[in-house]
């Protein structure tokens, strides 16, 4: 395990090792691709540690099968390491399609309180709310409400945000935040994405 020497060590009374194991909010933002397959590493990670784990898919088609929830949830009923709940809020709908966007506008507003009750009862020891910053990007789920929620959430419950134009509130106020850069990718050049690569 790496060792290292934080640069700042804050004046908050709590001990080396409470500091340590105190629960993060995570965003992973920006244009480049990763940002939900890096969420989707933490999960795998939290499975072996036993950890309870919600994921929760915001903006994604429910028909869309991708492989990570396959995998999570093959492993979370193996009986070997955490429970894995998944859970689709948008029907149909994506970054790049706005055809349904209040039904989605709804579903996104719901999955967000389904999240709230869920973080009250400490249901999960971390929490992936996968796309989630494209609703408080477009304001469909306000993000002062969202940043108090997680702020007095009780336990030890991690959670990690995915999604480009996270909004400043929520960066400011995360433990760890990745922006993800572009720098080539194969659709700039005219490749479509492919099955075990993007799905």
């Amino acid at each position: 395990m790496p060792q290292g020497q934080p640069s700042v060590v804050p004046d908050d009374g709590l001990t080396t090792r409470q500091r340590r194991n105190r629960p993060l909010v995570l965003v992973h933002t920006g244009i480049g691709k990763g940002k939900s397959t890096a969420a989707f590493g933490l999960a795998l990670r939290a499975w072996n540690q036993g950890w309870p784990i919600g994921v929760y898919q915001f903006v994604k088609s429910a028909k869309w099968k991708v492989g990570e929830e396959n995998a999570l949830k093959v492993l979370g009923a193996s009986g070997q390491g955490g429970a894995v709940a998944w859970h689709k809020m948008g029907e149909g709908w994506s970054w790049v399609q706005r055809d349904a966007q209040l039904s989605n506008e709804e579903a996104a507003r719901e999955g967000w309180q389904q999240v709230r009750r869920e973080l009250a009862a400490e249901t999960h020891r971390l929490y992936v709310l996968d796309e989630f910053a494209y609703p408080l990007h477009w304001g469909w789920v306000d993000v002062d409400e969202v940043v108090e929620v997680l702020r007095d959430r009780p336990g030890n419950q991690h959670v990690v945000i995915t999604g480009r134009n996270a909004p400043q509130k929520l960066l400011d106020f995360a433990d760890l935040v990745t922006d993800m850069t572009k720098v080539k990718h194969p659709m700039d050049a005219g490749q479509k994405g492919q099955r075990g690569i993007e799905w």
